[in-house]
This record gives structure tokens, sequence and C-alpha cells, in this order.
């Protein structure tokens, strides 16, 4: 009767230590969906600004069609990406492409007067901003989720519940190299 107590006692202590660790790591992995979907949204933004700055550069410089292309199938891939990961890609890409078309918009003066470009401008800036500081809390989320779900005994938890790491979300090393347009 006793060892059958005991045994009971033990399985009950293992199934509650098995709960709470369950439970931290879901919501770890919760607040980094939560940091998710705030650059999500804010990628969103940016590609909707950038399309309507892209018309307006295609006034100035429609004959620059490579740079516009470029842009516009980086804003594309962007929007159509639907994982974590085809987003990190597709943003690094759009990143990398819209420094090629900032350096393209230096050489026209008209465009850089233009009331409609300053103010797409100014918004796909804000915009960067936002990702940034929404990338810096995602980042740290995932930082901690995933060191979470890596220590013992937590990583026999993780495993059995299929808890996967998540990916950082870091800049493209390429974007912040200045490109050179020539004419």
């Amino acid at each position: 009767m006793i060892p059958t107590l005991i045994a009971i006692a033990i399985a009950l202590l293992l199934a509650i230590i098995v709960i709470v660790i369950y439970n931290k790591i879901a919501k770890a992995k919760v607040l980094t969906e939560e940091g998710w979907s705030g650059i999500g949204t804010f990628l969103q933004q940016r590609a909707n600004v950038i399309l309507n700055l892209v018309e307006v550069v295609k006034g100035f410089a429609g004959h620059e069609n490579k740079t516009l292309t470029d842009v516009i199938k980086a804003r594309n891939e962007s929007i159509s990406a639907l994982t974590p990961e085809a987003q990190i890609a597709a943003a690094q890409h759009l990143s990398t492409a819209l420094l090629n078309f900032k350096s393209l918009t230096e050489h026209y003066p008209e465009l850089k007067a233009n009331e409609n470009f300053l103010r797409l401008q100014s918004q796909v800036d804000e915009m960067e901003e936002k990702i940034n500081q929404s990338r810096r809390y995602y980042n740290g989320t995932a930082r901690a989720y995933n060191q979470l779900r890596v220590v013992f005994p937590n990583i026999l938890v993780a495993n059995a519940f299929g808890f996967k790491p998540v990916p950082f979300f870091q800049e493209d090393e390429s974007a912040r190299i200045a490109p050179q347009i020539k004419f």
C-alpha cells in the first residue's frame, strides 16, 4: 500500500513539474509570436508605402527600370512570405533593394524636392525605425524562448511537445553597403 502511494506521489510530482515547464515554454512562445506579429504589421505597412514611392519615382526616373523592378519584386516577395523565416529573408532583400533605390533618387534633384516623394520617403523611414524597434523586441523574446527550451529538463518537455526554436531577425549585412549606381 505505501509503495503504491509513494509511486502515485512521485508520478503526481513529475506531472506537476512537466506542466510547470510546459506552461513556461508556452508563455515564452506566445511572446515571440506577439513580437513577430508587430514586425509583420510594420513590414506590410512599409510594403504599401514603398509601392506608392515607386510610383512617384517612376514619373521622374522611369528609365531606371532595373532598380524600380528590383524594389517592386522585393516588395512582392515581402508580401507573399508566409513564415517568419521567409519574411526575414524577404525583408533583407527589400532592405538591399531600398538602399539601391535611395541611391538612385540622389541623382534626381527635382525628385528630392517633390512633396509627395518627401512625405512617402519620411513614411518609409518611420516604418524602418518601427521595424527596428520591433526587431529588437522580437529578438529579445526569441532569445528568451530559445534559451528556455534548450536547458535541462526543459528540453525534454520542449521536444516531447514539439516546441521548435524560432529564428532571429537579423539585419542583412549587404544592406549596409552603399551600392554603386552608374548612368
